[in-house]
């Protein structure tokens, strides 16, 4: 994580990038087949997008492969909070805690 994104999770803080982050699981990856899998995610332009990439979350297939969660099926509650924790914990240890 570069140093625009360091500044921009400070500006915001951890509340709003939680709220970022489970907008951008809700609609780009929790749905059984999500529109574009596999290249949903941007790779750079928000500190959610660089997360979900470093952590495996950025798509059904690397869910699947990195965390257990199968393919095809719609993500529960529990699966978007457990999605969205690992997310908000890879910002923390980067970018230190703004909270």
């Amino acid at each position: 994580m570069g140093e625009p994104e360091k500044e921009y999770v400070h500006s915001r803080g951890l509340d709003i990038l939680t709220l970022h982050a489970t907008d951008f699981v809700r609609k780009r990856i929790a749905p059984a087949d999500p529109k574009n899998d596999g290249r949903q995610t941007p790779l750079k332009g928000h500190p959610v997008f660089i997360a979900q990439h470093a952590t495996g979350t950025s798509d059904r297939e690397k869910l699947e492969k990195f965390h257990g969660i199968k393919a095809g099926i719609e993500l529960s509650e529990k699966e978007i909070n457990y999605v969205v924790s690992v997310i908000i914990r890879w910002i923390k240890e980067q970018a230190g805690d703004p909270a």
